[in-house]
């Protein structure tokens, strides 16, 4: 991950967090977790997505300089 680059990349949103909740699913650049956001009125969580397994979603991240996703 390039120093200049944001820690978490938001690959998923839905609503806008006022007139209905925001959801959306950030992942982590540096460890590849997939965390799932929620803001409904003044509450707001953070939790990693889980598998079927319990284990943390993980995507793989390509460190070039567009920052895209991997396979």
């Amino acid at each position: 991950m390039k120093d200049k680059q944001k820690r978490f990349i938001t690959t998923y949103k839905e609503g806008d967090g006022i007139s209905s909740a925001l959801k959306a699913v950030l992942v982590d650049r540096a460890t590849g977790v997939n965390y799932l956001y929620v803001q409904a009125g003044n509450s707001t969580t953070l939790t990693p997505l889980l598998n079927a397994d319990g284990k943390p979603v993980v995507t793989e991240i390509i460190d070039d300089d567009k920052g895209f996703f991997g396979g």
